[in-house]
């Protein structure tokens, strides 16, 4: 990884999400999934010049946050978690907690920023700009 790359690893539950950074100095944080998190977790992010932000599908949980991101202009890949368990055992990484989890998905990012065919990993999810405004509403609503 150059100097000048910064990824970020995203570990996602229902209830929250830890991140872990490589590349820039912002230590690893844990947030509640909710639309305000996702807009400080965005604004944190912008300056440090981001080339990927890597985050498992967890049948939805990842989706506003994703699309946050998105909208903030970040480029997000969503991957299968079997994937991003498969290089972390390959990593010899066999302990599993939310933390080393992020910190793994940022050492992923790390490898498929390198990819030659990474503009095809980041694609904006479906009907995303309207499940934006939906989740902001929502967020801003309760």
């Amino acid at each position: 990884m150059s100097v000048s790359s910064v990824v970020v690893g995203i570990d996602i539950a229902k209830a929250h999400f830890d991140v872990a950074v490589l590349g820039a100095k912002l230590d690893a944080q844990r947030f509640d999934n909710e639309a305000e998190a996702h807009s400080a977790l965005a604004a944190a992010l912008k300056p440090l010049g981001v080339a990927l932000v890597v985050m498992e599908a967890t049948g939805g949980y990842e989706a506003a946050l994703a699309c946050a991101l998105q909208a903030a202009g970040l480029p997000v890949a969503v991957v299968n978690p079997r994937q991003a368990r498969d290089f972390a055992k390959s990593m010899g990484r066999l302990a599993k907690t939310d933390r080393i989890d992020a910190r793994m998905l940022a050492e992923f990012a790390s490898v498929l920023v390198r990819r030659d065919d990474l503009a095809s990993l980041i694609r904006p999810l479906a009907g995303s700009s309207r499940r934006w405004r939906r989740w902001s509403r929502a967020g801003a609503n309760s």
